[in-house]
């Protein structure tokens, strides 16, 4: 959801603040439309970007290959 956030809303987000968007897309599909929903995006990707855009270390962790292709574009580090 990193990745995607960037990609679709141009929205820098930390791995925590991208799982209160899963989170909250999962709780509105629950609910249905009508509904609000309301989350906090507390940090950037700033403190994170050596190892959330790092080809290298994802592919140390062997999280790269889960990466959509048309997405591996935002981890150039």
């Amino acid at each position: 959801m990193v990745y995607r956030m960037l990609d679709e809303e141009g929205i820098y987000l930390s791995a925590s603040s991208a799982l209160n968007v899963v989170g909250a897309v999962k709780m509105a599909e629950q609910m249905g439309k009508g509904k609000r929903i309301v989350t906090m995006l507390c940090d950037s990707a700033s403190k994170y970007q050596s190892r959330l855009f790092s080809k290298s270390w994802l592919e140390s962790k062997n999280l790269y290959s889960s990466i959509p292709e048309r997405l591996k574009k935002y981890a150039i580090l």
